[in-house]
């Protein structure tokens, strides 16, 4: 199981700051950053506008991620905005 969580301004938009998946999801296997992305941009058309690549940085277990991350059970992905600053 993921542990998947939301900060910012994600998380207002989202309705939600955190969610657990299983790793299986209809016998396609969750074990990266991007098909955790995919799956989460299936639940609709704020997810898939928020969630998209460029539009919400992604860490694994508080480690900066990209993409192509391989993800384990019982790991902590947090989704946030860019961030900015001077």
């Amino acid at each position: 199981m993921l542990t998947i969580l939301f900060f910012g301004h994600l998380k207002e938009i989202l309705e939600t700051d955190c969610l657990r998946i299983e790793l299986s999801q209809n016998q396609d296997s969750i074990d990266t950053v991007a098909k955790v992305r995919k799956l989460l941009q299936l639940k609709g058309n704020l997810w898939t506008e928020y969630l998209e690549y460029g539009m919400a940085l992604v860490a694994v277990n508080q480690e900066m991620s990209s993409e192509d991350t391989v993800v384990n059970d019982g790991d902590e992905i947090a989704f946030f905005p860019p961030v900015t600053g001077g």
